[in-house]
């Protein structure tokens, strides 16, 4: 899918996905651990690549952290805006981002590329990697499946991964992996796919 069409597919469905998945304690405790864990172990200025409505941008924030957020949805961005006004969120592909080359301390990308295909998540790492400052964070968190294989998401098509096939796609761009987990999904959580998350350090 290309940019266009997906943010028509989001812009389309906001108001739904964000009445099931558009609070903060509608997350998975364990999701709210692992990026508040990462949060306070990066440093710099931190980008929420592909921010949806803004929950995690603001959980980022945590009241002092400089964070910016990232969408190519109208409608996400609009809501996260309403969310929180005294955040930036800015209209942008992960493809193209508007930052500075190493100008970011991390990067949460919260199953923002699962809707990308295959053969162009090399180039958005690569784009990651651009932004990041030596020694910056990636957090990618996606779903846990047969590698490239896609899927009936409920919004727009969308792609299963695995932490060895993103590994090695990371370490082309210049990024290390350093952890990663997988589990699967309890009652009550938004999905009920496995769930999959990497971290990786710029070299």
């Amino acid at each position: 899918m290309t940019d266009a069409s997906i943010a028509a597919a989001y812009d389309e469905r906001a108001a739904e996905y964000i009445e099931i998945a558009g609070e903060i304690a509608q997350m998975d405790a364990a999701d709210r651990e692992r990026i508040s864990t990462w949060r306070d172990a990066s440093s710099g200025r931190l980008l929420d690549a592909g921010c949806g409505p803004g929950i995690w941008t603001e959980f980022l924030h945590d009241g002092h952290r400089d964070v910016v957020g990232v969408d190519i949805s109208a409608a996400f961005l609009a809501a996260a805006r309403f969310r929180a006004p005294g955040l930036v969120f800015q209209r942008a592909s992960l493809r193209a981002l508007p930052f500075e080359d190493a100008s970011l301390g991390g990067i949460l990308a919260w199953y923002s590329v699962i809707h990308t295909p295959p053969e162009d998540v090399p180039a958005i790492l690569a784009e990651f990697a651009r932004v990041l400052a030596p020694g910056g964070s990636l957090l990618l968190g996606y779903f846990e499946g047969p590698p490239r294989e896609d899927f009936a998401h409920a919004v727009a098509p969308a792609y299963f991964w695995s932490a060895d096939a993103l590994s090695a796609l990371l370490a082309d761009a210049g990024l290390a992996v350093v952890s990663t987990e997988r589990r699967d999904r309890v009652p009550g959580e938004v999905s009920h796919r496995p769930h999959g998350a990497l971290t990786a350090r710029r070299l």
